[in-house]
């Protein structure tokens, strides 16, 4: 039976307002067309280098961008238009977020009381990341990065949330701590839950998502099953088939150029300037999303 879409994202975009020389108001379009789904039951992990819109889609999805940010495009919710008035009563309840910033964390209050107001439910939410029931009478200050990040990630497990968006929920934390955060992560999709991750650790990732989306320079440029990194050949965007090199036990390899500002993108193929498969026809339009392989990819040659 074909699994439910929990969060659909169609054709978002976000510009800033901001003032340039001589006080002019303009805008900064920082993504472009960006699309993403998770189903139920499924961990979707999305992948690409800092400045490519991963922590924005998050945030557009919460409803917590800054008031100068300008939001096109549909964000649906269980099919239906996640509106404001919607999102106010989804969010912290069905909607849960795992920030990436433990800034997050209220300097002033214990970290049990932030987790929930159900001690039995915080005391095994807190054995599940192997923290001690002590550490719900302690404050922000008095735990590590690490502590805090499993804090953090308690929070999604208590709320029983039908979508969990993860953003950077393991760094800071030991190899074994990360592994079995990601564990849980499995366990709760497995249960049904929708499970959005957002990370730089496409290693880790691969072991227990379902599918992968690329973000590049703001926008979409793959969407794949997990399974597919498994091979470079089932790979379909250049960009893709970049980050899989760039993996320790590949061939480590970077790749020439760097991700283009935001302020000053290409015309056509934002990855364009930076691929060895370029034609004149790839900086003429920015290529459409298309079905390939049980994928989608944005790019006129995959193949």
């Amino acid at each position: 039976m074909e699994k439910k879409t929990v969060l659909n994202v169609s054709n978002l975009s976000v510009t800033f307002r901001m003032y340039s020389k001589g006080m002019r108001k303009g805008g900064l379009k920082v993504i472009s067309n960006l699309s993403a789904s998770v189903r139920e039951g499924e961990i979707l992990a999305v992948a690409g280098s800092s400045g490519s819109g991963k922590s924005l889609l998050a945030h557009a999805v919460l409803g917590i961008l800054p008031r100068n940010a300008i939001v096109t495009g549909e964000i649906e919710y269980m099919g239906e238009a996640l509106t404001s008035a919607r999102l106010t009563k989804l969010r912290g309840r069905e909607i849960a977020l795992v920030p990436q910033s433990v800034e997050y964390l209220d300097p002033l209050m214990k970290v049990g009381k932030q987790v929930s107001d159900d001690k039995y439910a915080v005391k095994r939410a807190f054995e599940r990341y192997k923290l001690d029931e002590s550490v719900m009478k302690l404050f922000p200050f008095q735990l590590s990065g690490g502590m805090m990040r499993r804090v953090l990630c308690a929070t999604a497990v208590v709320t029983g949330a039908k979508l969990i968006i993860a953003d950077e929920p393991t760094p800071g934390m030991s190899e074994e701590l990360a592994a079995r955060a990601m564990k849980h992560f499995r366990d709760l999709a497995d249960a049904g839950a929708a499970v959005m991750l957002i990370t730089h650790d496409i290693d880790l990732a691969l072991r227990y998502c379902d599918r992968v989306a690329v973000f590049y320079a703001g926008t979409t440029v793959e969407t794949a099953l997990a399974s597919d990194f498994g091979n470079i050949d089932n790979l379909r965007h250049p960009y893709t088939k970049a980050l899989w090199r760039a993996m320790p036990q590949n061939d480590f390899a970077p790749t020439p150029g760097t991700q283009p500002y935001a302020g000053n993108l290409p015309d056509g193929c934002l990855f364009a300037p930076r691929c060895d498969r370029v034609t004149e026809e790839c900086t003429r339009a920015a290529p459409e999303s298309r079905t390939l392989r049980n994928g989608e990819v944005s790019c006129i040659y995959a193949d």
